[in-house]
Formats: structure tokens, C-alpha cells, sequence
């Protein structure tokens, strides 16, 4: 039981992230339509150009489905000249879909002339570079908002880790270490509730990344759960003196292994498990003993 609770939930995270993704995707299939209606028409809204050759008559709105959900698109309509995009039919066809665009531009660090041929593979024409720039901030936008939202309701357990993760950092790779915070709320569902990217597992990081829970609602919590990194468990002493600190089972299983013989590893695994099947604490420490 301990071994799938402190697991990190796959299918949340994935549920998140695609939340994001969706309303990412949207939001740039709707810059990707206004700039080409800017390209036909010859000129940006509300812009005096003697190259104009048309104006905006508002916009229709139409439904699309992806892989990441179904989006609402703001279609352009023009006073004179037709509105032809294949844009929309493009997104539907091309197995390499703009959200999987998105989490290659945004999440694996790919370079601007990438991202151009990207949107050119999606497009037929390559986007400038500062509406590029846009609409990364609007996706920087979004997973800030997501990470500093307001924590509501209380979440008794909470389980901490720091993982490491490989980086693109002009042109190297290196890796980031990034400090997360995965919660239990009082009806059971897990929640990632915090991620700091950047940060050491030391005392003042632990501290740092705590204090920005607290500070954005976190609260009710009875236990916190994570390794026994340097100064993770005086953090959490110092900014929830309430709570209890358990040594995350998984990893305490790690560090035995590393000082077990390969022959004895399946020995020492069912021993281990056998201690942790007990239904209370006496008959725990009475198994230890045994063994």
C-alpha cells in the first residue's frame, strides 16, 4: 500500500498538464488565425497602412476537437475579401499535432528557427519570431498561474521529493533540480500542489519551497513524507511545527538495498515487506526483532 501512495499520480499530473496544454493550444490557434487575417488584409488591427486592403467584419466561432480537448476558435471575417485558412484542416490532419509542438517548444527548450519550421509544418508559413515570443509568454503565463494558485480545503498528508530533470540551457543539457509537493486532501484525492524548479535539496531551499505553501493556503496537514535529505525534516519542524514527519518507505527500502548483497536482495525485499504487512506497531517491532 505505502509503495503505490507515495508514487508519484501519473494520471493526475497528466490530467493537469493537459488542462494547460488545451487551453494553450486554443489560445494559439486564435494568434495563428488573427495573423494570417493580418496577412491578407495587409495590416493589424486598428492599424493605418496604405498597403490595407480590406477590414475586419468581427469573427464566427467554431468548435474544434484535439488531442488535448475541444477548443473554441475565434474565425476572422472580413468585409471583402475571402477568408480561406488551412490552418484548422492542418491541425486536424497532421499527426504532429500543435500541442505536441507546444510541449516540444516550451517544455524541451527548442531554438526560435525550430519553432518556426514547426509552425511552418503546420501553417504553410512561418510565424515571426516576436509572435513566437508572445506566445511562449502566454504559455509562461499559464504555468505560473498554475503553480502559485490558491490552495483551498486542507490536505492532511503531504508527500516531498526533490527530482532531478534534464535541461536545455543554450544549447547544453544539464541537469535541473526541482522540488515537488504532492498532496492528499480530506476526500483522498491526490494533487501535485507545488514545484519549484531550480532549487537544492538543502535547508534553505526545503524552507523556501514550504513557506510558499503555507503562504498560498496550504494548511490542515498532519504528516509530511520524503526522504531523509539534509535538512528536509528541520524545514518542515520550523513552518509546520503541528505536523508529524514520516521517512518515505520507498526510499528507506533504497538505502538498505544499497548496503545489501545482490544474492540476499530477495531475502531482505520479502523481510522488509513482512514487517510492513503487520496491522500495528507491536506486531511490527515484534516481526523486526524476529528478523
Amino acid at each position: 500500500m505505502s509503495e503505490k501512495i507515495i508514487h508519484l499520480n501519473e494520471e493526475a499530473l497528466k490530467q493537469d498538464l493537459s488542462e494547460i496544454i488545451r487551453g494553450t493550444v486554443e489560445e494559439t490557434l486564435n494568434h495563428l488565425l488573427d495573423a494570417e487575417a493580418e496577412r491578407i488584409i495587409g495590416a493589424g488591427k486598428y492599424e493605418r497602412s496604405s498597403e490595407r486592403m480590406d477590414t475586419r467584419a468581427g469573427h464566427y466561432k467554431r468548435k474544434l476537437h484535439t488531442k488535448a480537448g475541444e477548443v473554441e476558435l475565434k474565425v476572422p471575417k472580413l468585409r471583402h475579401l475571402p477568408f480561406e485558412t488551412a490552418i484548422i484542416e492542418r491541425y486536424k490532419r497532421r499527426e504532429s499535432s500543435i500541442e505536441e509542438a507546444l510541449i516540444e517548444m516550451y517544455l524541451a527548450g527548442v531554438s526560435v528557427r525550430r519553432v518556426e519550421d514547426i509552425t511552418e509544418a503546420l501553417r504553410g508559413t512561418k510565424v515571426s519570431a516576436g509572435t513566437i515570443s508572445n506566445l511562449n509568454q502566454k504559455v509562461y503565463e499559464h504555468i505560473e498561474a498554475w503553480r502559485n494558485r490558491r490552495l483551498k480545503g486542507s490536505y492532511p498528508y503531504v508527500y516531498l521529493d526533490g527530482i532531478y530533470l534534464k535541461r536545455n540551457w543554450g544549447g547544453q543539457v544539464e541537469n535541473v533540480s526541482v522540488l515537488v509537493a504532492l498532496a492528499v486532501d480530506q476526500d483522498g484525492y491526490r494533487e501535485i500542489i507545488g514545484a519549484s524548479e531550480g532549487s537544492k535539496e538543502d535547508t534553505e531551499s526545503w524552507l523556501g519551497f514550504l513557506r510558499s505553501l503555507k503562504e498560498r493556503g496550504l494548511n490542515g496537514t498532519k504528516l509530511f513524507v520524503g526522504d531523509k535529505c539534509l535538512g528536509l525534516a528541520d524545514a518542515i519542524n520550523e513552518v509546520f511545527p503541528q505536523a508529524k514527519y514520516q521517512r518515505c518507505v520507498v526510499h528507506f527500502y533504497r538505502n538498505v538495498f544499497s548496503v545489501t548483497p545482490h544474492s540476499k536482495m530477495a531475502d531482505v525485499a520479502a523481510m522488509l515487506k513482512a514487517i510492513h504487512a503487520q496491522e500495528d506497531i507491536e506486531s511490527a517491532l515484534e516481526k523486526a526483532n524476529q528478523l
